[in-house]
């Protein structure tokens, strides 16, 4: 199981969660997609097969 506190790139802490396809993970503001930056806070955003949930 992950800590999805913290991002799974650079460990630190996490913004949100980005599903990329099929791929998940816990990010920070600097790996974070453009589309998870465009979020407020508790706000889910789908854009074709990826879904991005910020914290």
């Amino acid at each position: 199981m992950t800590d999805n506190s913290v991002c799974c790139v650079c460990g630190k802490p996490a913004i949100g969660m980005q599903f990329l396809g099929c791929c998940a993970s816990a990010v920070c503001e600097d790996h974070a997609e453009r589309n998870m930056l465009s979020l407020k806070s508790g706000e889910t955003k789908k854009s074709g097969a990826c879904t991005f949930i910020r914290y």
